[in-house]
């Protein structure tokens, strides 16, 4: 069971870590344009940060559940792993559009 956790963790902090990076990018990729550059990684910078730290809590609290399932570790970690992609996923999805919106924002009023 240990050793299922530890790789839930280490998976789970993984896939997180990779999403706020690509958030970073992809606010680094919008801040080409010199109009909106401040403006561009100051929100992706903000707004990686708040995913990092929802995220986190996420996967933590997904991991909690698994000394729940101790009857079916293999089943329930992946479970929980699939679990924390999707949310993980959707949070990234969310996180994105905030960075679009805002972007949109910046170039009407530039």
């Amino acid at each position: 069971m240990y050793v299922l956790a530890t790789l839930y963790i280490a998976l789970g902090f993984g896939a997180l870590a990779a999403l706020a990076t690509m958030i970073l990018r992809i606010g680094a990729l919008l801040g080409d344009c010199p109009q909106s550059r401040a403006t561009a990684r100051a929100a992706s910078v903000t707004i990686a940060t708040g995913f990092s730290a929802i995220g986190a809590g996420g996967v933590i609290l997904i991991g909690a559940a698994l000394p729940l399932l101790a009857e079916a570790p293999l089943a329930g970690f992946l479970g929980a792993l699939g679990f924390a992609a999707l949310c993980l996923g959707l949070g990234f999805t969310q996180a994105v559009g905030t960075l679009r919106a805002l972007m949109q924002d910046a170039a009407a009023k530039a």
